[in-house]
């Protein structure tokens, strides 16, 4: 799956990865659910940091259609509740 980080780029992750983003996805939601902002950074930090260590970077210049996007590392609560869908974040892949 081909996931874009704002302002960063894109990186192809495997169904696996997607797994175990899916129970920082949760946490992140509920932070968010709940108002917590603490719970809500640490989260997105963690759900992002996932991404980049799990995920292969794709060539600056090459375009693909993204399957899912994430924000960037400094984006608000607000910011990211207008970015959720129904499964959160990332999609249900299973």
């Amino acid at each position: 799956m081909i996931v874009r980080i704002m302002g960063e780029g894109q990186l192809d992750l495997s169904e696996a990865d997607m797994d175990l983003l899916n129970s920082v996805d949760t946490t992140l939601e509920a932070a968010i659910e709940s108002g917590d902002e603490e719970g809500f950074r640490e989260a997105l930090t963690r759900l992002l940091e996932r991404v980049r260590e799990h995920g292969k970077p794709l060539p600056m210049d090459a375009l693909h259609p993204s399957d899912f996007v994430l924000p960037p590392s400094d984006a608000s609560m607000e910011e990211v509740r207008a970015m959720l869908g129904d499964e959160g974040l990332i999609p249900d892949v299973s």
